[in-house]
């Protein structure tokens, strides 16, 4: 079987994320937000335009890194007759107290040995490859327009140079910059290189700040990395991949857009962002949800917008998709579904607003009145069927995950209420936690002995090693054994992952392990004290990230191979999550 791994590092500021391919090649950029059309997006599709820089001399060989501990990628590209680098970067810094994140992309290409004769094409389309931008030269820079954005292209190089995509030597560094608008009052080369001093600083600062155990330090520097580039600075808002229509395995027809706020996966993303001792993240996602808008009657969609708008209409493109896979989708139809764990999810992500005291003035993030209309909606669909964290499309069942996260919700709004002293809040809460925990029971099958995936089923899912890791069961308990058993009976492969569930849904029987559920595994293997077992598989799950450490979605268990959407917060929140309950059960010093 052949190996199949996403060739691409991605680089950002929280203003765009661009994915730039071990050929210098920018193959991914959505324009002017996360979820807008690419201006280059060959990933998809040769129409959906492409900024390359390349070489008239055959390529014998590329190395791809990160500069360390940032998120600016460096590709060097070895040819017959010489070898040059190139350096992508955003700006992303602080400087006289204002955060500076522009929507700028700027490029380094430097020589490094030999004869090299390069071209730069630079080629940008809109409305997924239906309209292709106009170069228009003004002046000494090219400008692109359409009619909801204008850029920029300046460089050291001629203009003229780069529009008639002419060869020349590569004698000396050149400077690429597409910005918005921004007015550069100092010589180009001398206005990159600051930028990219003060953005090298910023990265590196922020690393610092993290507070990261001595197990796996190395990978879970480059999750944080990842993870932090996934919240747009704008709102808040944290989205669940950058790309859209990656197929979860090949010509499965489970390709879908992921470009959107799932208030699930910004759940994970700050439970992994405040372990690493991160908060602003937490603050600024506090405000994105304080300003959604609930339906009428108090339900809060599973996904929103970065922008917090509730439509986020599905529909189907006529592109030929990542290596011919389609359909090609832009849009989620599950913002329409009932999925009622993100009640809790939303609870028990604000909980450190309220009790964790590294917070600074805690109070002006408090607003009980969003806690209680919170927790109004756990009771009002306690016993409703949703389509539960798998997102089924043509089904509903009473989940024991959305139980769970009952459960888990109900049990933060009684801390939260404890801290504020308020008695009728806290009775609630103990009521909703007896009522979801009776839910959850109801969901345990005796002859499996274990807990099921919805109450009257016998399908198993991985979601619910989360009652281990939650705090639900108590990890010496025999019942915790027995369910952790009979998940690695049916669900984990001889490779060690595991599958999310093996029974067939709206588009068959799953392919593909997802990642997190493996990261899942490994740390209810290290809270059940099977330490050994949690580091050599953690390691091994590992050696299944890109070249340059980012994981996918899905693993093809077999050969090892990358599908589904890339690079996945799921599957770097779950690295850092097991990394930290590893390293706090070592025997030893838990930091250096």
């Amino acid at each position: 079987m052949t190996l199949h791994k996403y060739n691409t590092g991605i680089i950002g500021n929280g203003s765009y994320i661009a994915h730039i391919n071990t050929h210098a090649e920018v193959v991914w950029m959505c324009w002017p937000y996360f979820d807008s059309s690419p201006i280059f997006g060959n990933l998809l599709d040769k129409t959906c335009g492409n900024f390359s820089i390349q070489s008239s001399s055959k390529i014998i060989s590329t190395n791809q890194v990160y500069l360390e501990n940032t998120n600016i990628l460096k590709t060097e590209i070895h040819t017959e007759t010489g070898s040059f680098a190139v350096f992508d970067f955003a700006p992303r810094y602080y400087q006289n107290g204002i955060l500076h994140c522009h929507r700028n992309f700027y490029r380094k290409v430097v020589p490094i040995s030999g004869d090299i004769k390069i071209q730069i094409k630079i080629e940008p389309s809109y409305g997924y490859g239906k309209q292709k931008l106009n170069p228009y030269l003004v002046a000494d820079r090219i400008e692109y327009k359409s009619d909801e954005f204008q850029f920029q292209i300046r460089s050291n190089v001629s203009p003229n140079q780069i529009l008639k995509e002419k060869e020349f030597h590569l004698n000396q560094t050149i400077y690429l910059a597409l910005i918005e608008s921004e007015s550069i009052e100092t010589p180009l080369h001398q206005f990159i290189e600051e930028e990219l001093s003060k953005t090298k600083q910023y990265w590196q600062n922020w690393v610092k700040h993290c507070t990261i155990p001595n197990f796996a330090q190395k990978q879970q520097i480059r999750s944080a990395l990842c993870l932090k580039l996934h919240q747009f600075q704008e709102t808040g808002a944290i989205i669940a991949a950058s790309t859209t229509s990656l197929p979860e395995s090949p010509n499965s027809g489970r390709n879908w857009d992921y470009r959107y706020c799932w208030l699930r996966d910004g759940f994970y993303t700050l439970l992994a962002l405040t372990n690493l001792g991160q908060f602003e993240e937490l603050e600024h996602y506090s405000q994105y949800i304080s300003n959604l808008t609930p339906a009428d009657d108090g339900r809060f969609q599973p996904l929103y917008s970065i922008f917090g708008e509730n439509l986020i209409e599905e529909s189907v493109l006529d592109l030929d998709g990542y290596l011919k896979n389609q359909p090609v989708r832009i849009g989620n139809s599950a913002y329409t579904h009932k999925q009622n764990d993100a009640y809790g999810q939303i609870l028990l992500s604000l909980l450190p607003l309220y009790l964790d005291e590294r917070i600074p003035e805690k109070n002006r993030f408090h607003n009980l009145n969003l806690i209680q209309k919170i927790l109004d909606q756990i009771q009002i669909t306690m016993n409703e069927p949703d389509a539960g964290l798998w997102e089924f499309r043509n089904f509903s069942q009473k989940h024991c995950y959305t139980y769970l996260f009952h459960w888990v919700g109900a049990k933060a709004a009684k801390e939260i209420a404890i801290k504020l002293e308020k008695t009728d809040l806290i009775k609630k809460a103990e009521h909703l936690m007896a009522e979801a925990s009776s839910n959850i029971e109801s969901c345990y099958d005796f002859e499996l002995g274990c807990y099921t995936q919805a109450q009257g089923k016998k399908d198993l899912d991985a979601s619910l090693l989360q009652l281990i890791t939650l705090g639900y069961l108590d990890p010496k308990s025999d019942k915790a054994k027995s369910h952790l058993l009979a998940i690695e009976k049916q669900l984990k492969t001889k490779e060690g992952f595991i599958y999310r569930y093996l029974h067939k849904d709206d588009f068959g029987k799953p392919e593909t392990t997802f990642l997190v559920c493996t990261f899942w595994y490994i740390e209810a293997l290290a809270f059940m004290d099977r330490l050994e077992e949690a580091i050599h598989l953690f390691e091994f799950v590992c050696e299944h990230a890109n070249h340059v450490g980012l994981f996918s979605e899905d693993i093809e268990s077999i050969s090892g191979s990358q599908w589904g959407n890339f690079p996945q917060t799921y599957s770097h929140v779950g690295l850092v999550n097991a990394s930290h309950k590893i390293a706090s059960k070592m025997n030893r010093s838990l930091f250096w």
